[in-house]
């Protein structure tokens, strides 16, 4: 398998880390394209797509990946999403991709972006794995302030979190359909 994914290792300070736990705020039960089924997806999110320096910071480390890696018609149009998975409400994240493949607003996700929030001594599981390709090694993707960029189609899953709470940031970078 080849590798079809683009590692920022550490590349976001603890205190911007912090800035955006912070401005998470409160997080509400996550759902899915197909709702709340507690067996696909189990942690909690809240939104974070209002805040444009954030959405700039992000769209720099993809645009980078994309040029480099990736080659998508990518606009600079995403949705962000604080995400916390609690070893005390079984948190994890079943095999799925972040395309929505019934949208018909004639947009699709293109390159999907999640960036480490908890230092790895915080939790314990809670790993990220691709299927279609080979995975980061975990200890590459989790130290606090990691960038993982990847092609929205691959499917991943966040394996379940044993102990503690892993939180992560998402976001889901549009352009037009795929073919």
């Amino acid at each position: 398998m080849r590798q079809n994914w683009q590692l920022f290792s550490k590349n976001m300070s603890d205190d911007l880390v912090d800035n955006i736990i912070n401005l998470a705020g409160e997080t509400q039960k996550a759902s899915t394209f197909n709702d709340g089924d507690d067996s696909v997806r189990s942690s909690r999110v809240s939104w974070m797509t209002q805040h444009d320096w954030l959405k700039d910071v992000l769209f720099n480390f993809t645009d980078w990946a994309n040029q480099n890696a990736f080659h998508v018609n990518l606009y600079k149009k995403a949705d962000i999403q604080f995400t916390e998975y609690h070893a005390s409400e079984g948190g994890h994240y079943n095999w799925h991709h972040d395309v929505d493949w019934n949208n018909t607003d004639g947009l699709d996700r293109k390159l999907s972006v999640t960036v480490q929030l908890s230092d790895p001594s915080e939790y314990e599981g809670g790993d990220f794995l691709f299927d279609e390709t080979e995975s980061p090694k975990p200890e590459l993707a989790k130290p606090k302030g990691t960038i993982l960029v990847f092609p929205s189609y691959l499917k991943h899953t966040v394996t379940p979190v044993t102990k503690g709470v892993r939180k992560s940031l998402v976001a889901w970078f549009c352009g037009p359909k795929w073919a």
